[in-house]
């Protein structure tokens, strides 16, 4: 069994977790490690990860979390795929069971995470069945990561509710408009939790992500469906802003964990337990208000597409959640809970026009403002990532040159 070596002091807390004859070695690597650390922002996670045997060979692994790693590019393109199908279809699946006479807000806070199967297939395949892997799943899994992801996934569950709650009485644009503020309280809570930096660019995309929540706020309570009350309408109103809360707090969360793991296998391990904890969660809900009954009930007597229509409406909402949580996750583990924050802000749009599309919601000229502002913000954002990594750019080529310039005087002054 590996043994994670990190760059710790040799008196360090956690030195006890290698054995004596290791730790001369250890110290060795960490020495090394020092001299040839680069300089580099305190939140990137990119230097190589060194592991110990219990013969005391050496390897290396590299961070996946790096750019400079093979799969990097490969694992964001796919986890931002996931989470673009997964948000728009699991949005417009969930509008279209309540709009065909489905009412259990249990039964579509439980399909949101009773998806975890499906990750058993890429944590366990791998090593089992394609042997492409020598990592053990769940080798490196700690009690302490444990009570970690349980508490995170009843927290996860709480938000699926909220969101259940206030999509069950707002249009699909209304609420995904009012799930961009969750950008605001995330930059907010990413200061706090995780010391991200306030550039020009983040205050000025909170700015004018509040002044939109704000327009729609005070411009779409006449949106709404028939029989529906004001006092309803406000209920899913707040409803939505306060899963926007909790969703802002678990990605910073969420990327301060994902700073101790070094590959994505564990991420996957961390959301399976999550998504456990949040259906058990779901189902004593279920339970106690005779959800299960309600949905065979409802599958036969109320939804009026038919049963058949039903039972493929809840698995395809199944498959769509799974998609969207993994590759949120996958966004914060590979870039920052801010970057994935901003990710989803730019598929609300998408959500927006898929639910004036599909199912001919309002979009006056509120909404229109107000998506303006949205794609301002995003916008904004983004370019000041590009200055950003335009002066890292520059900053390690005048690093580099100062290198060379070093290694040529050097031999000179032998």
């Amino acid at each position: 069994m590996d043994v994670l070596v990190h760059a710790s002091p040799p008196n360090s807390p956690k030195s006890h977790l290698y054995s004596p004859s290791a730790l001369k070695t250890k110290n060795n690597i960490e020495t090394i490690q020092e001299q040839q650390k680069p300089h580099q922002d305190s939140s990137s996670s990119q230097s190589p990860v060194i592991t110990m045997s219990k013969d005391s060979s050496i390897s290396v692994r590299e961070d996946q979390k790096a750019r400079t790693n093979k799969r990097y590019i490969f694992l964001l393109v796919i986890n931002y795929s996931f989470l673009f199908v997964g948000s728009l279809s699991s949005s417009l699946l969930l509008k279209f069971y309540f709009n065909h006479q489905g009412s259990s807000r249990w039964v579509s806070t439980w399909v949101q995470s009773a998806g975890f199967p499906l990750l058993l297939f890429p944590i366990y395949l791998p090593f089992y069945v394609f042997k492409c892997t020598d990592r053990r799943p769940f080798s490196l899994f700690t009690p302490k990561l444990l009570i970690l992801s349980i508490f995170i996934g009843l927290m996860l569950g709480l938000n699926n509710l909220l969101f259940s709650w206030g999509n069950s009485y707002l249009p699909v644009s209304t609420s995904s408009l009012l799930l961009s503020s969750q950008l605001v309280f995330n930059l907010i809570l990413s200061v706090i939790i995780v010391k991200q930096k306030i550039t020009f660019q983040n205050f000025n995309c909170v700015i004018l992500l509040t002044l939109s929540s704000v327009l729609l706020a005070l411009g779409s309570s006449h949106d709404k469906s028939q029989g529906l009350t004001r006092a309803k309408y406000f209920i899913g109103f707040l409803s939505t802003i306060g899963a926007g809360l909790l969703f802002a707090l678990y990605l910073p969360v969420m990327e301060k964990i994902y700073r101790r793991i070094y590959c994505y296998e564990m991420v996957v391990e961390m959301q399976l337990v999550m998504e456990i904890a949040a259906t058990a969660l779901a189902t004593m809900g279920m339970a106690s208000a005779g959800g299960f009954s309600e949905m065979k009930r409802e599958s036969q007597v109320k939804f009026d597409k038919g049963a058949r229509v039903y039972w493929v409406t809840v698995f395809a909402n199944v498959v769509t959640w799974q998609l969207c949580f993994m590759g949120t996750a996958g966004m914060v583990f590979l870039t920052s809970s801010l970057t994935g924050g901003i990710c989803m802000t730019a598929l609300l749009a998408m959500n927006v026009l898929g639910g004036v599309v599909v199912y001919g919601d309002e979009f006056g000229g509120v909404k229109v403002v107000s998506t303006v502002l949205c794609g301002w913000g995003f916008c904004s954002y983004v370019y000041g990532l590009y200055l950003k990594m335009k002066e890292e750019k520059e900053m390690e080529n005048k690093n580099h040159g100062m290198e060379m310039v070093h290694n040529a005087v050097a031999p000179n002054n032998v």
